[in-house]
């Protein structure tokens, strides 16, 4: 009993540590990882060793699977070279299963040991999560050579045996647990590691072996394709694909299985090693032989995984994409995309609300009404994603970005709630007391809400890009607009004291309007002051920031 839980948790090591290695590089290189995956793709060979790469680098093609789906269902990547790059992924799994199995027992207590200094001193560093990457590779290790000592007594067992004399060499029997394996290990660099561990200590025949890895890789398909289940159809289908063309490998294996097994036991080579070059020359072949036809497996998968158009109701978010959580850039670019989709329902209001003042609509649509609930909707879906992330695992960049993100999210949930007050607002006005505004007064009301848009988009741009000179004219363009709000309150007056007759009966609503508008505006102009605040000139004026705290 004893032995049996030394290999169990010794497989459990082996488990967290692939899960710590490939958690710390995607922290650490994630938005790498992800331009190398999501730029320059247009060609099928570079999206082939693109993910042979981030595979190698993260160690689980169920990451860099992750990765891919992301990028194909917010529309970053097509899915012809996604396909490609996951058929290099499951090349890359096989390099780093070999490069593991070499002799490195030496390696691990000295990882472990600099990885935990590294780590405990600067944890929110680059340096500190490159630590965390060296205890994972360290445990790696350590985990291999439990097992080969845990499975050494377990092969004299008279139970054990009976266990895996049921596996007899079946091809879809063993693929079938093999299978199994890499979804209860959620790896199958694991499952394909611990197969040859096996296979070396005699637990396991060569054939069984065999049958196990080609297994454990349709099982991590599987993994790919359930972890996709709640994304749009478009990164379902890179799921898909792959794991289709993880069942074509066994289908054509099978009828040139038996003589391969005999060529491969014939070989001057361990049964370790025997397990491990066959998982690498299988991938690479079979990878190989199905790169060629990417074009039409995606024709295939977009057949079987159709867009579905969008049924009525609220908007539901795009990008915000809950396995990208683990790699915080992603995360918070996913999160921005989301914002600046709040951004553009904002925009559509604000046209609605240009054809309320003119007099085009007399009443508030179903169309506006349903703006309001997708920005509500989108709000909500934003402030959820960003509490999962924590905040205390965030470096500093990250952190200031998600509370940039937070911020402005907020900052569109109330001017979408002031702008329906104010269409209710004119709405009142025009159809109950049948008042409208003077010419002149509908005029002026005009061009300061053409000045808003133009300042809600500015703004917009300056959230996605940081940019500090855009930041600066932001703010210029928000003094800009107070001055205009100033001098359309006192043109106002004056049309009073001339006694017209329209400006007398809408007088409250035209002032409440422009201030109003003056809210407005300092919401939309609050991305400024996060780009200036790290800004070495410190030219943020007081009396704006004034403003903007008392902004609602």
């Amino acid at each position: 009993m004893l032995t049996l839980l030394n290999l169990l948790s010794a497989v459990a090591l082996l488990i967290w540590g692939t899960h710590i290695v490939r958690t710390g590089i995607l922290r650490v290189y994630g938005t790498n990882l992800r331009h190398v995956i999501g730029q320059n793709m247009s060609r099928r060979w570079l999206a082939f060793v693109a993910g042979i790469l981030v595979t190698a680098m993260v160690q689980s093609s169920n990451a860099t699977a992750m990765l891919v789906t992301s990028f194909v269902g917010q529309g970053l990547m097509a899915l012809t070279p996604a396909l490609a790059t996951m058929l290099g992924a499951d090349v890359g799994t096989a390099l780093m299963a070999r490069v593991l199995t070499f002799d490195l027992s030496w390696l691990s207590p000295l990882l472990i040991f600099l990885g935990v200094i590294f780590f405990l001193s600067r944890k929110q560093t680059r340096l500190g999560q490159m630590g965390r990457v060296a205890i994972g590779l360290g445990l790696i290790i350590l985990a291999l050579q439990l097992i080969v000592e845990a499975a050494a007594p377990i092969t004299h067992a008279q139970g054990v045996k009976v266990i895996f004399a049921s596996l007899t060499g079946d091809i879809l029997l063993d693929a079938l647990v093999g299978a199994l394996f890499a979804m209860i290990s959620y790896s199958s660099l694991a499952a394909v590691l611990l197969t040859a561990t096996l296979a070396g200590a005699a637990v396991i025949s060569l054939p069984v072996a065999i049958g196990l890895v080609i297994g454990a890789n349709i099982g991590s398909g599987v993994l790919a394709f359930m972890s996709t289940s709640m994304q749009n159809a478009a990164g379902r289908q890179v799921a898909l694909g792959s794991l289709l063309y993880k069942l074509i490998g066994l289908l054509l294996i099978i009828p040139v299985l038996d003589p391969l097994v005999h060529w491969i036991d014939s070989l001057d080579f361990s049964p370790q090693e025997m397990v491990i070059g066959f998982h690498l020359l299988y991938n690479t072949a079979r990878c190989l032989i199905l790169l060629p036809s990417v074009g039409p497996m995606a024709r295939l998968c977009a057949w079987l995984l159709p867009e579905r158009p969008e049924v009525n109701g609220t908007a539901k978010p795009r990008h915000l994409d809950a396995t990208a959580l683990v790699t915080p850039s992603l995360a918070l670019a996913n999160a921005a995309r989301e914002t600046l989709r709040m951004g553009d329902l904002i925009d559509n209001m604000l046209d609605a609300t240009l054809d309320v003042l003119r007099g085009k609509q007399t009443a508030i649509t179903q169309e506006m009404r349903k703006l309001t609930d997708d920005i509500e909707a989108l709000y909500s879906a934003i402030k959820l994603y960003l509490a999962q992330m924590p905040r205390e695992d965030l470096g500093e960049q990250d952190s200031r970005r998600w509370a940039e993100i937070i911020e402005l999210a907020i900052n569109l949930k109330l001017a979408s709630d002031l702008i329906e007050r104010m269409l209710r607002k004119v709405q009142q006005q025009k159809t109950s007391q049948r008042r409208s505004f003077s010419e002149d007064g509908l005029e002026e009301l005009a061009g300061l809400h053409q000045q808003l848009i133009a300042n809600l988009r500015l703004g917009l741009s300056v959230f996605l890009s940081g940019d500090k000179e855009s930041a600066r004219q932001l703010l210029r363009e928000k003094r800009r607009f107070r001055a205009q709000e100033r001098r359309l309150a006192h043109a106002h007056v004056s049309r009073l004291q001339r006694k017209i007759v329209q400006s007398i009966e809408t007088s409250s609503l035209h002032l409440e309007l422009i201030a109003d508008m003056k809210r407005l505006n300092s919401l939309f102009c609050s991305s400024a002051y996060v780009v200036l605040e790290t800004s070495d000139t410190g030219a943020l004026a007081a009396d704006d920031m004034a403003d903007i705290t008392h902004s609602p």
